[in-house]
């Protein structure tokens, strides 16, 4: 008699789809650790300005001005900090990674760019 369960084999190591090691070394890969590093250092940043929203705001709301306010709002406040480098953020996680590659391949930081000059004026 069979189950009406259908079991669910491992699959052994030579199964495994060359796609799937081959995403997983690029997802353990330095530079994809690096880039995962500058966008936490992205969300960090992000956390600490949302937290400013709530300067002022008093305990009004679901939680009232209980005990519960202050740990509801600082997890609500990361969360949205890691939606949004997720959905892509404002950029400081490219640019931070950008520069973390620059100095591992010991090369040095791009440079932002300097506006153009206008010429001097020829005296006649």
């Amino acid at each position: 008699m069979t189950s009406p369960m259908p079991t669910l084999a491992a699959p052994s190591l030579g199964q495994l789809a060359p796609t799937t090691l081959a995403a997983a070394r690029a997802k353990n890969s330095p530079q994809a650790r690096m880039h995962a590093q500058a966008q936490n250092f992205e969300s960090a940043f992000l956390n600490s300005m949302f937290q400013h929203m709530y300067d002022g705001v008093g305990g009004n709301g679901p939680f009232g001005n209980s005990q519960g306010v202050g740990p509801w709002r600082s997890f609500l406040t990361a969360e949205y900090a890691k939606s949004f480098v997720k959905s892509g953020g404002i950029g400081i996680a490219d640019a931070v990674y950008k520069q973390m590659l620059a100095r591992q391949q010991g090369q040095q930081p791009p440079q932002p760019l300097q506006p153009a000059l206008p010429p001097k004026a020829q005296a006649i």
